[in-house]
């Protein structure tokens, strides 16, 4: 599968389950940071997202335990990061300022999180969160009313 159809499976994805929770989503056609515009009729504003779409896990440095990662600008104009694994269909929704609190790295003007999918994975430099179970409180349907008010 090439890389453009991975991201427009990510973005489908969430559109489908924001619309299943009755939050309505546009895809915009530009490609500006911003792919998705949501709307909730019980907030009185929409919020954009950029989604940031894996196909599945792979090995952490090539040969490591098997984990996610996603790179996302600083700088980048949406007010959240929806972070969208299609092998098990998972998306995390994260802020902006929740991408920077939590990425273990920064440099050249991006943020990288990442997150182990097997838990016995101990990397050697540890401080921030590093397995799926740790970002738990950051999956979409845990996001749901704090975010859209649903």
């Amino acid at each position: 599968m090439k890389m453009s159809q991975i991201g427009k499976c990510g973005e489908f994805l969430v559109q489908y389950q924001l619309l299943l929770r009755g939050i309505e989503s546009a895809q915009l056609t530009t490609d500006s940071g911003i792919d998705l515009v949501a709307y909730s009729p019980k907030n009185e504003k929409p919020l954009t997202i950029q989604v940031k779409t894996n196909l599945q896990p792979k090995a952490s440095g090539g040969k490591g335990k098997n984990a996610l990662d996603w790179w996302v600008p600083e700088n980048s104009p949406a007010e959240y990061v929806a972070f969208v694994d299609l092998f098990t269909q998972c998306i995390w929704l994260f802020s902006q300022s929740e991408v920077g609190a939590n990425a273990q790295q920064t440099s050249n003007g991006r943020h990288h999180l990442y997150m182990y999918v097997d838990p016995t994975a101990k990397p050697s430099k540890t401080g921030r969160a590093i397995h799926s179970y740790e970002f738990e409180k950051y999956l979409l349907p845990n996001r749901l009313n704090e975010i859209f008010n649903v």
